[in-house]
């Protein structure tokens, strides 16, 4: 005879709704910039636009971060109007503020202080928590030429993996 545990299954049950796959790319980022170092950080969102990300309605093109005092806040980040919102729909491109860590925060803030450094949000995803995350770097800025090598360098991979193919 077997006993089954309610609060075992339903957890799990749980666990699987949680498993999201919204992951929104910055794809020009790893083309126009140098990354450095990359953080997870949490964003701080108001209600309909949790709802907006959950539906993948969110876009990270010409995004940045930068400080306003001690606090990073993300700029230029789209998140569409919840199509089942009212009134209490948000802006689309609201600066939004980032949650790290102080220590994350102050190292950021000495490293942007050089110059050519700043921070960029490479991907927003939702964890398994059911919270969105942004992944953001530390990036320095390519010249013409570091492009150019990375347009030869993805040539020849894609050369590679047709060569593979047709054997």
């Amino acid at each position: 005879m077997r006993v089954i545990d309610g609060n075992k299954d339903r957890k799990n049950i749980r666990k699987l709704k949680l498993k999201s796959d919204v992951h929104i790319l910055n794809k020009r980022a790893k083309f126009e910039y140098l990354i450095l170092d990359t953080y997870t950080a949490g964003i701080q969102l108001f209600g309909t636009e949790i709802k907006s990300i959950r539906e993948g309605k969110a876009s990270l093109v010409d995004s940045y971060c930068s400080f306003e005092g001690t606090e990073l806040f993300v700029r230029n980040m789209h998140i569409a109007e919840y199509r089942f919102g009212s009134y209490a729909n948000h802006e689309a491109k609201r600066t939004r503020k980032l949650l790290l860590t102080k220590r994350e925060l102050r190292k950021l803030d000495r490293a942007t202080r050089e110059t050519g450094k700043t921070i960029i949000p490479l991907e927003l995803f939702i964890n398994d928590a059911g919270l969105a995350k942004l992944t953001i770097a530390l990036c320095q800025g390519k010249h013409a030429y570091d492009k150019r090598q990375s347009l030869r360098e993805a040539d020849d991979k894609r050369q590679v993996a047709q060569l593979v193919k047709s054997f």
